[in-house]
């Protein structure tokens, strides 16, 4: 039986009259990597000090491996976790700062050496153990504030925003290391970030916080499949996903979308009985968008004003082209670079929306349509 290693449940949080998180559960299984995402101030870190015991829960209760600790102060929590500042001590050398924390335990030395060898081989440190740490780059100081957590084997894992002072290149890389080390360890780990490539390429488990609560929660790749909410929608992916106001409209047999210079069949299998008229948010990632023609009934016109050529790909943005004056819907469509390359500014492009992969949502409750959201 798969042990319960963090059960989070009903945590609220308020500072004086400002609430922060709104009754957010948050579970993960041993071996789990769950991440939290969501943008600046929906309460992500604050719930993540609040496992750590850095911060009180207003009401709430937190378990560690099947142990109530909502109470316990974070050095009995049993947790280890990696801020976005590196927290090194400056006068202390690579070796020091890895076995600060089990010295202060009074762990036996030569247990102490063992763990700073096991994780400073783990990360590639061996040949820095003596350096201070103004001697570093910013990801070997990173690596040293995970070795640091490693050595503690603690029962869970918390990461801060560990990335965020890294530059592209070395926040891929540092990124991979995480996600080998927690494999490796068979690591329980929660996650905190705002950028939404570490949420879907780290985690087994994702919650995307808005305003304090979890709008979805799931696998990186199905709530990405299946936004249920409009802020899910338009938060994940980048580009963005692309979003038009649309009304419901009855043919025939056929349903439809339509609005803002855009008509396209909607897939009524999908999204049950739509009433006529029913006003809707239209949403269609830039990669589900294509020339019309060959095959491809035409969705709508675009008005090219700018080609981002990217050598492998192009994303052509531009606005939507209308005949009835309701207003044009800016769009960006993914095209390969051959395709790219033809494009240029200016130019009227017939596009076509793919129907498989078009996410509808209520305008005035911003929930999917799509019965097969994920919840």
């Amino acid at each position: 039986m798969t042990e319960t290693r963090l059960q989070a449940q009903r945590i609220v949080k308020a500072f004086g009259n400002n609430p922060i998180l709104r009754g957010v559960d948050v579970s993960l299984q041993k071996g789990e990597f769950g991440v939290l995402v969501g943008p600046s101030g929906c309460g992500k870190s604050t719930l993540l000090r609040i496992v750590a015991g850095l911060e009180e829960v207003s009401s709430g209760t937190i378990e560690i491996a099947g142990r109530d600790v909502t109470e316990l102060p974070p050095k009995d929590r049993d947790i280890a976790m990696v801020f976005q500042s590196y927290a090194l001590y400056p006068h202390l050398t690579v070796r020091e700062n890895l076995a600060f924390g089990l010295t202060l335990r009074k762990t036996p030395p030569a247990e102490i050496a063992k763990r700073v060898t096991e994780a400073s081989e783990m990360l590639g440190l061996e040949k820095l153990l003596e350096r201070l740490p103004k001697q570093l780059s910013g990801g070997q100081r990173q690596r040293v504030a995970m070795g640091r957590a490693i050595v503690r084997r603690p029962k869970l894992f918390l990461f801060d925003e560990p990335l965020s002072n890294l530059d592209a290149a070395l926040r891929a890389e540092v990124r991979v290391t995480i996600r080998n080390l927690h494999d490796r360890l068979d690591a329980t780990t929660l996650y905190v970030t705002h950028d939404q490539v570490e949420a879907m390429t780290l985690g087994d488990k994702l919650w995307v916080l808005n305003g304090g609560k979890v709008e979805q929660t799931g696998a990186p790749l199905d709530v990405y499949a299946r936004p249920r909410t409009l802020f899910v929608a338009a938060f994940l992916g980048s580009p963005k996903m692309n979003l038009v106001n649309v009304a419901v409209v009855h043919q025939g047999n056929s349903v439809l979308a339509e609005g803002q210079g855009v008509r396209t069949p909607i897939p009524s299998p999908r999204f049950g009985t739509l009433a006529k008229g029913m006003e809707a948010t239209l949403g269609i990632r830039p990669h589900d968008v294509h020339i019309a023609g060959e095959g491809r009934e035409l969705s709508c016109t675009l008005l090219v004003e700018f080609v981002e050529a990217l050598g492998f790909e192009a994303y052509v943005h531009g606005k939507t082209l209308s005949d009835t004056g309701e207003g044009d819907a800016k769009l960006v469509v993914r095209l390969d670079a051959e395709h790219g390359r033809r494009v240029k500014v200016g130019e009227k492009v017939p596009l076509s929306f793919d129907p498989a992969h078009i996410h509808l949502f209520d305008k005035k409750t911003e929930i999917a349509l799509d019965d097969k959201a994920t919840e």
